[in-house]
């Protein structure tokens, strides 16, 4: 007799139980670290939600922990700020910056950032504003995708992910560095209680009459990460399992976001061009290093293919 979805992953009193329990522990956790804030509430009830809801609903939330993790790892970098464990980089990066890609304008050399943000155009302020828009979005929408027509290749981009992202905190925690439009507003002087910007993409939320960029640099987890960029990282994660799967088309779309965050980045004065390097650079080593752990480590195959069969 076929098995009903429902058989094949059922809710039991020991998996209830589990989501319980680490429901409440991360409530209390991030309350003694952070103090209360809506976003963990709203977390906690959107896992549970998945969970209780269908079967299918339930392997999704079950398979996307891995991204759940990777989010709160980066919400706890509040508690844990880098700038206490080692010296920010702020004029060294800026004058590096400099001599590796400075600008002639007049009798005055500029960085990249500086001489867009002197030349700056409405339609790449629009256009910079929407692809930085999809930095989150896209990746979740693929691993939605992923999700749905191979589970193993779900699975594969997560980790890839994550590993990515572990990579970067390595380097926030090891080089904090200070982002361009900390040396526009600030100069080269440290200023630890330094708040989030929104630097060039605030073009786009005046042009719009909207605070969308203004909310989410208010949440920001550490002002003194930008080397490596992320931002620059996680498209080209995205495009290389898009030409994994041989999407098509789609990955025309995926590469025409992926070179837009990099222009953006550096158009709206958040990342330096090194940033963006070292970004990509650090996106390449996740997925070679995950690449060789997959083709090395049997605990790996083996962790996958449990994995895999629990939320198949």
């Amino acid at each position: 007799m076929a098995k009903t979805a429902g058989a094949v992953f059922p809710v039991t009193p020991k998996s209830a139980l589990t989501v319980s329990l680490i429901s409440i522990a991360y409530l209390i956790i991030s309350w003694l670290l952070l103090g209360f804030k809506s976003d963990q509430l709203v977390l906690v009830l959107l896992y549970n939600l998945f969970f209780y809801a269908t079967p299918i609903s339930r392997k999704f939330i079950v398979g996307f922990s891995i991204f759940i993790v990777y989010w709160i790892i980066y919400d706890y970098m509040k508690a844990f700020p880098n700038y206490e464990y080692n010296t920010v980089h702020i004029a060294g990066l800026y004058n590096f910056e400099k001599s590796l890609f400075g600008i002639q304008a007049g009798n005055k050399i500029l960085t990249p950032n500086e001489y867009l943000w002197i030349n700056n155009i409405t339609f790449l302020d629009i256009i910079s504003g929407i692809f930085y828009l999809c930095w989150i979005p896209v990746p979740m929408a693929f691993a939605v995708y992923l999700f749905f027509v191979n589970r193993r290749q779900f699975l594969s981009f997560l980790l890839t992910f994550f590993i990515v992202n572990f990579l970067g905190f390595i380097v926030y925690y090891t080089y904090p560095a200070a982002p361009p439009w900390y040396v526009h507003f600030y100069g080269f002087n440290f200023v630890q209680t330094t708040p989030g910007n929104t630097a060039g993409l605030a073009r786009f939320d005046q042009y719009f009459d909207v605070t969308v960029f203004k909310t989410i640099y208010a949440k920001g987890s550490n002002v003194f990460a930008a080397m490596p960029s992320l931002h620059s990282a996680y498209p080209l994660i995205v495009l290389y399992f898009g030409l994994k799967n041989k999407l098509g088309f789609i990955n025309l779309f995926f590469a025409t976001v992926m070179v837009g965050i990099w222009f953006a980045a550096v158009y709206t004065s958040h990342h330096y061009v090194l940033d963006v390097t070292f970004g990509i650079a650090t996106a390449a080593l996740g997925i070679a290093l995950f690449e060789w752990a997959f083709s090395r480590i049997s605990l790996l195959r083996n962790f996958l293919d449990r994995y895999e069969q629990t939320i198949k």
